[in-house]
Formats: C-alpha cells, sequence, structure tokens
C-alpha cells in the first residue's frame, strides 16, 4: 500500500500538493482530493501511517453533544464513510453500529440535552430519549437509580482507527496519491509569502499546496515559517481491564458527562475513556520531534477518582483485573474547534490539524471540507470558528497554552455545553484600559478573543455572583440585571465599553480602491461617511461584515468584530498585493478605545460634555465626526447596534480612562447605565441585527441573510459580484433570515432551537435571548422552503419553535421586531 525505504535519489522532485502526516487527517484529505480530481498529490509520514496519535485513539463514531451544525455534518459524513468504505476499498474499517447512550444525571444535564435532540431531529438523526429503565436493559452491568434520562442513537458506534486510516491510504493510492513512509519534513519552503515546497530528510520537494496534517507538530513546523498555529498536546487517559463475563462487543457506548468518562467493550473487557476535568498539558516546551507511538507514564493519584466513579457507574469492575491505565498525547485547541483551511500569512499553505481527541469521528468531514475547499477555493460549511485564522499571537504562549490546556477535556466532555459557562483559566490576557473601572462598577466578565468583557454589572461596589451551570437555562440574577440594563438603553441612556472589536486604517491613494474591491457596498462615498457592508468570497458567501468610514480622501477606518480581527487584516494585506495597490493597513486595535453610547438621552449626554452639534442636520445617522468630549479628541460615529438614537466614540487609549469618567460624571439625571453584552444581546435581537460568527456566517449570502440592501449592485467590481448577481436574478432565495417572537413569554431561546412551519422542520434558531422590550423571548433563525421563502409563504404558515423537546407558537418577521421603521434611530 504504501512506498517504504525511500531515498533522496527516488524521491519525488515535485507534487502539486504535499500533505504532511500520516494520521486520519493526513490519509482522510489524500483520499477525498483525489476524489476530487486532484491526483498528484503526495503524502509524507516521518515514521509509519498512525503512529502519532491516530493509532492510539478509541474509535467512538457518535453525534452526542453536537449542537453546531458543521461538527454535526463532519460527524455524520464520518460514519456513513466509514461504514460503506470497505466495499470500495477492500480494507475494513471496523465499524460496528452498536448504538451510543448519553446520561444525564442533573436536571440541568436533561434540559441539555433535551435542546440537543431537538436540535438534532431537525437534520434528520435518529436519536431516542429513554429512561433509566431502558439504559438498564441496553446495560445490565451499569447502576441507573441517578439517571434522570439518556439520549440513545442506534446509528452511532466504534470504528477500528488503524483500519479507517489503512482503508483511506488505500483509497487515496488506487485514486493515484502517492503515500511514503519513513520521511521526514524538517522545514517549510516559502519564496514572497508563498509556500514553494517542503524540506524533507531526504531531500526538498516542490509543491503548489502544502498541507500540514500533522497533529501536535503542526504548531512547531508552522510557527518556523512565520505561521500561527496554536494548539497544544494534553495528556489523555483511558482503562483497560482484563476480560469479564457480560462484557460484549454489542454493548452500546455509554457516555457519563457529571463522571467525565465513557465506556466501551474492548476484547471482551472494558475500556474507560476519562476525560477529567483538571487536565496535564504534554511537552509545551516543543513535541520531541522523533516522537512516535508514544506513550505517558500515568498518574495514577491524579487519576483515581475518576476510576472510583466509574466503578460506581459499573459495579462490576470492582472485581475485574485492570491490564493499563493508557496514557497518551492529543492536540486540542483552545475553543476546541479544529484549526482548518488556509493560511493567512503564506499563501498555498493548509492546516488541518488539533482535533482535540475527536480526530477519527471528524476525520472524513475534515477530509471532505478540506478537499472542497482547497479545490474549489470556498469553504463548503460553517467554518468561521475552524478557520485556522481566528488565532492570535497571544495563544501561542507557552504560558497560555499550559494554562488553558488545564480545562479543555473536560470541557470538551460537557463541562461547556451549557450557555452560561466561560472558561476559567488563562484569564485577563487582554484588558480595556477601563478595566479597573469596569470592576469597581461590579462587571462581571466574560472572554472572547482574550478580551475581558463585561457580561453585566451588578452595581457599584457589588462583587458580582456568578451564574453556574445550574441557572443555565434559567431566570438567574444576571437575567434581572441584564433586564435593568436593557431598560436603561431603551427608555434613557446605556455606556457599553465595546473596545474589544478590531480596528484597522487603511490609508494610501489607492485606498479607497482596495477597500472598494473587497466591500459589497460602495464605500467611495463623501468624507465623514459610515458604510456597513459584507465583504464575500466568490460564491457570494459572506467572510465579513464591517463598518467602514472614510475620514479623509485617502484615510479609512474599518471596525468589525474580534473573532475575525486576523482574517480582515490579512483580507487587505492581500488585496493590496492583489492589485498592486499603494496603500497601507495598520491595526489599532489597543490604542483605541471604543465606547458606544445608546439610547434616547445619548445626545443629550454628549451635548453636556462636548462643544459638537450633534443635531440631526449637522450630525446624520450614518456619519462620523472628530469631536471634543472632555478633554479628548475622539472620533465620534453616529451608529447603533441596540436599535436607538446612539454614537460610537473612538479615543486614544491613553485619554479612555478620563472620558469615561467624564460620562458617568454628567450622566447621573439622565439614568446612564454601564451596560454589558448580555444587555447587547437582548437589544440587537429585538432589532434583528445580525452577528457575524453567531447568526451569519460564510454560507450566507446577503440575500439569504436579509441584508441584499447592503450592496452596491451598480458597482463594476467587488468580490462575490456574479454570484450574488446571479442568486439575484433567480428571484426569492430559498434560504432566508427571519426574526421570530415567541407568543408564550415564559421559554428562553439561546439559539440551536427547531424552527416549524405547519409542523415541519424548516430550519434553526442561529440566536435567540428574551426581549424585554417586547415581552418574551427572541430569535434570528434560517429558514428554507425550495420554491422561496416568499413573504406569502410566511404568512401562511403555522409557525412553532422546538425548546427543549415543546413546541411554542412564534410570530415571524421579515422586518425588525423593534422598531421596523427606524425612528427611534434617526430621532427626528
Amino acid at each position: 500500500m504504501t512506498d517504504d525505504s525511500v531515498t533522496a535519489s527516488d524521491l519525488p522532485e515535485r507534487a502539486q500538493v504535499v500533505i504532511v502526516g500520516g494520521g486520519i487527517i493526513g490519509t482522510s484529505i489524500a483520499y477525498h482530493l483525489t476524489k476530487a480530481g486532484w491526483v498528484d498529490v503526495m503524502l509524507l509520514e516521518r515514521h509509519q501511517l498512525t503512529a502519532g496519535t491516530t493509532w492510539h485513539a478509541a474509535g467512538l463514531i457518535t453525534s452526542a453533544g453536537f449542537t453546531d451544525e458543521t461538527t454535526l455534518w463532519m460527524s455524520e459524513y464520518s460514519r456513513d464513510l466509514y461504514e460503506r468504505l470497505e466495499a470500495e476499498t477492500g480494507f475494513a474499517t471496523g465499524f460496528m453500529k452498536i448504538g451510543h447512550l448519553h446520561l444525564a444525571t442533573t436536571p440541568q444535564r436533561l434540559e441539555a440535552m433535551r435542546r440537543e435532540h431537538a436540535f438534532q431531529a431537525g437534520f434528520g438523526i435518529e436519536s431516542h430519549l429513554i429512561g433509566a429503565a431502558e439504559v438498564a436493559e441496553m446495560w445490565p452491568m451499569a447502576r441507573v437509580d441517578d439517571v434522570l434520562g439518556a439520549i440513545y442513537n442506534p446509528d452511532d458506534g466504534r470504528a477500528n482507527p488503524v483500519d479507517v486510516t489503512m482503508s483511506l491510504a488505500r483509497g487515496a493510492r488506487d485514486g493515484g496519491a502517492r503515500i511514503v513512509q519513513g520521511v521526514g519534513v524538517r522545514a517549510l519552503r516559502v519564496t514572497d509569502g508563498r509556500v514553494t515546497g517542503v524540506d524533507t530528510d531526504q531531500g526538498p520537494v516542490e509543491a503548489e499546496h502544502v498541507v500540514l496534517a500533522c497533529g501536535m507538530w503542526t504548531r512547531d513546523l508552522a510557527a518556523a515559517a512565520g505561521v500561527n498555529v496554536p494548539l497544544q498536546a494534553a495528556e489523555h487517559y483511558y482503562l483497560l481491564t482484563e476480560p469479564f463475563e457480560g462484557c460484549h462487543r454489542e454493548l452500546p457506548v455509554i457516555e457519563d458527562p457529571e463522571r467525565y468518562g465513557y465506556y466501551r467493550e474492548e476484547g471482551g473487557g472494558l475500556l474507560v475513556g476519562l476525560f477529567e476535568p483538571v487536565g496535564a498539558a504534554w511537552k509545551p516546551e516543543g513535541i520531541p520531534h522523533d516522537a512516535a507511538f508514544t506513550t505517558l507514564p500515568p498518574d495514577w493519584d491524579r487519576m483515581a477518582p475518576f476510576v472510583e466513579d466509574a466503578i460506581d457507574r459499573i459495579p462490576a469492575l470492582k472485581d475485574v483485573g485492570i491490564k493499563q491505565l493508557f496514557c497518551g498525547p492529543e492536540s486540542f485547541t483552545t475553543n476546541l474547534h479544529p484549526h482548518l483551511g488556509p493560511t493567512p500569512e503564506v499563501d498555498g499553505l493548509w492546516v488541518a490539524a488539533g482535533l482535540n481527541s475527536l480526530g477519527i469521528l471528524l476525520g472524513g468531514g475534515v477530509g471532505s471540507v478540506m478537499a472542497q475547499w482547497m479545490t474549489e477555493e470556498v469553504a463548503p460549511q460553517d467554518v468561521t470558528h475552524y478557520h485556522v485564522d481566528r488565532a492570535l499571537p497571544y495563544e501561542a504562549t507557552r504560558a497560555y497554552r499550559t494554562d488553558r490546556t488545564v480545562e479543555l477535556l473536560g470541557a470538551l466532555f460537557g463541562d461547556a455545553v451549557f450557555p452560561n459557562w466561560e472558561p476559567q483559566s488563562a484569564r485577563g490576557i487582554r484588558r480595556s484600559v477601563i478595566h479597573d473601572k469596569l470592576v469597581a462598577q461590579g462587571a462581571s466578565f466574560g472572554v472572547s478573543m482574550g478580551w475581558e468583557f463585561p457580561l453585566w454589572f451588578a452595581g457599584d461596589g457589588r462583587t458580582p455572583d456568578h451564574p453556574t451551570p445550574q441557572t443555565a437555562f434559567a431566570r438567574g440574577h444576571s437575567f434581572e440585571r441584564a433586564r435593568l440594563e436593557h431598560v436603561a438603553v431603551r427608555e434613557a441612556v446605556g455606556v457599553m465599553d465595546m473596545s474589544l472589536m478590531a480596528k484597522f486604517r487603511v490609508t494610501g491613494p489607492d485606498a479607497c480602491r482596495v477597500l472598494n474591491h473587497l466591500s459589497a457596498a460602495e464605500v467611495d462615498t463623501e468624507i465623514g461617511k459610515v458604510v456597513y457592508t459584507p465583504w464575500c468570497n466568490a460564491a457570494g458567501g459572506m467572510e465579513a461584515d464591517l463598518t467602514v468610514t472614510r475620514l479623509a480622501e485617502d484615510d479609512f477606518n474599518v471596525i468589525t468584530s474580534d473573532v475575525i480581527q486576523t482574517r480582515i487584516l490579512w483580507m487587505i494585506r492581500r488585496a493590496i498585493r492583489d492589485l498592486d495597490a499603494d496603500a497601507t493597513v495598520v491595526e489599532h486595535t489597543s490604542a483605541t478605545a471604543l465606547f458606544t453610547v445608546q439610547g434616547p438621552n445619548s445626545r443629550a449626554l454628549l451635548e453636556r460634555l462636548s462643544p459638537a452639534d450633534f443635531a440631526n442636520e449637522a450630525f446624520p445617522y450614518l456619519s462620523a465626526r472628530p469631536i471634543e468630549v472632555g478633554y479628548a479628541p475622539v472620533l465620534a460615529l453616529r451608529v447603533t447596534y441596540l436599535g436607538e438614537l446612539g454614537y460610537e466614540l473612538h479615543v486614544p487609549a491613553d485619554l479612555a480612562g478620563g472620558v469615561y469618567e467624564h460620562l458617568f460624571a454628567a450622566g447621573g439625571d439622565l439614568g446612564l447605565v454601564p451596560t454589558g453584552l448580555s444587555a447587547l444581546s437582548t437589544l440587537r435581537l429585538e432589532k434583528g441585527y445580525r452577528d457575524y460568527g453567531h447568526d451569519i456566517d460564510n454560507l450566507d449570502s446577503p440575500i439569504e441573510a436579509g441584508l441584499g440592501f447592503t450592496v452596491g449592485w451598480d458597482k463594476a467590481d467587488f468580490v462575490g459580484r456574479e454570484a450574488l448577481l446571479a442568486q439575484k436574478a433567480e428571484g426569492t432565495p430559498a434560504k432566508r433570515h427571519l426574526s421570530f417572537l415567541l407568543e408564550d413569554p415564559e421559554p428562553l431561546l439561546f439559539g440551536g432551537e427547531g424552527v416549524y412551519r405547519d409542523g415541519r422542520w424548516v430550519g434553526y434558531l442561529r440566536a435567540g435571548a428574551f426581549g424585554h422590550t417586547l415581552g418574551a423571548s427572541v430569535g434570528l433563525g434560517s429558514v428554507a422552503c425550495a420554491d422561496g421563502v416568499t413573504k406569502d409563504w410566511i404568512d401562511a404558515g403555522a409557525w412553532t419553535i422546538d425548546v427543549a423537546g415543546d413546541r411554542f407558537a412564534a410570530r415571524p418577521s421579515l422586518a425588525p421586531l423593534y422598531d421596523p421603521k427606524r425612528q427611534r434611530i434617526l430621532a427626528e
């Protein structure tokens, strides 16, 4: 199947694609590339296939626990591929459809599972909510007196990781790929910002594309070429027992999240997988270059409590001999999504690594996504939180990787399933310059891209009570605090610290040409104009949404979400290069604080602090002005993301503390309150404002997302123009975003809830929250109809939303649910 004993004289000099790494991910990419028509593919493995981490994987194949569409698709695709692959290649994958049980032993876990079950049902996945008695019938050895319920997925099961890899390798080779073992890649060859090949221990190989699929070694290999791929190997455990009576291969897999364990048969005994909530990083200083088939000395003292929990679930383990407590390394990423896609720093270089112990489960899907992405140049799935371009430099530091890895295993296994979960490790990395003032106001902080941001405020001098998983789906203390902030913005005025937003300055004679090429909207406007615009790919899918403000003929300010900070920087740099433009981009995120002042009293507040004219005629909506606020020169934009009269204040960081103090000194009698992002969520969803990376992504076009009004249809050139014109010519799209308002004020929406029209699933909510002004939960969802999502089709249906298995009547709307005529925003 493979080519061994390769020497420098017979190693091929070039290939269209070189894949580095011979585990399941590398072989899957090779297999799928040949299926897509790219046959000049070479896979290089330093040792033997599977020698990295694939060889010791447990091989669980399940969709349990997944409530995002991309991971769900990957897991389902992988299962179907492994089931049929033997018929194609003649190599068995060891796939067995034995079913999967996901246990709930707390009311909060049961609620999460009910929501998960409802989400997956919309995608046609067969699963059943069952009780403890049915679990006992399937697993007579298990103790079930504490089981409140379970999800049973009959189509799930297990596969043999080595067999799957060999079968994929056979399929790849049959399709024309060359698989070479015993050849190590020492470095990447990069010329003028583009990969040109690899240096191996047996000579160079030229290539148009290089894919790093080398697991935990990817970080160091990429870093040597100036590419940031932050991931870290962690110790990962499972226990193997001696064979014992009653343990057989047909037993379903059990996943037991409160005990951080899973259980399945192995060799007539039991394999007990462990995902302890306090883990350990392995070799943060660097993975040994020559490591292969690595096993690590187990820490019995640390793992003993979790082994005892497993015995408590499976009492028969008390009398069974232990063959081995296995410990091996697995690579994890900081947000528990793989690093996939083209690197922003080097053209032609691709990454598929950091599978977070889910490499076998997702391997087929990852290979399919990567192959389509490479051959068609557009990602076929939502990759906002998977794209390697999300990575930031701080994530690659040794201290961060070491500290964050501690909680990743437990988070993956179920701790992070709750909507109020926030990571506790490696915090305080990026702080606003007014962070201490926010603490003094009683801020409860969340974290995004390293930024500490206020979720809600307990009040001056108070320490916030942090929500626990026990309050995840309930109206807790934070719900009431966010309500008060929401009401203040609607009725008076609130100030939010939004300094985490990514900020860029694009200057030079060709700055306008560069930004107009990227922007679907027309940004060649008068000075002082703020333009909201999508940036699209060639297929018309949105890669970003942002504002572009023209400050001078050759000077523009670009503001976008923190989650795509790196993407935007490199999109601009590449556009400058590809257009041979005379322009420069500088990121100034940390140099500029951003305060958003919102509410009907926002104008009155700023008039107390600034000599500027804030009247509509002098300072209209979607315009920008240099103003003074207290002692500080400030760039003010009249914009809103909350649906009220409001302004963004862009303040030099060294002056921001004084501006913030002036705002609160002047705003007491106007009802001014500090406002967190929990209120932002409820306010913006009432207004139907989109949030990139949450409810719109790279699979949504501006037309489908309800943002067609932002497109400059008369523009001669912008990325995605032809695709959008073709979609517009087709008429009403088959997929469309709608706002929803529940008729019942009690249920809470969080996103992921299924949307039903006349009893049939037509989509799901991308985001949800309680609309305190509207008096019930609101959501923003994507729905589909093959004949077009027309207003008549919407109006003719009876609409419901599934909340944890119960259906509630909902009112859909194409227009914003709150202030559809924009009277509050325009404040005439």
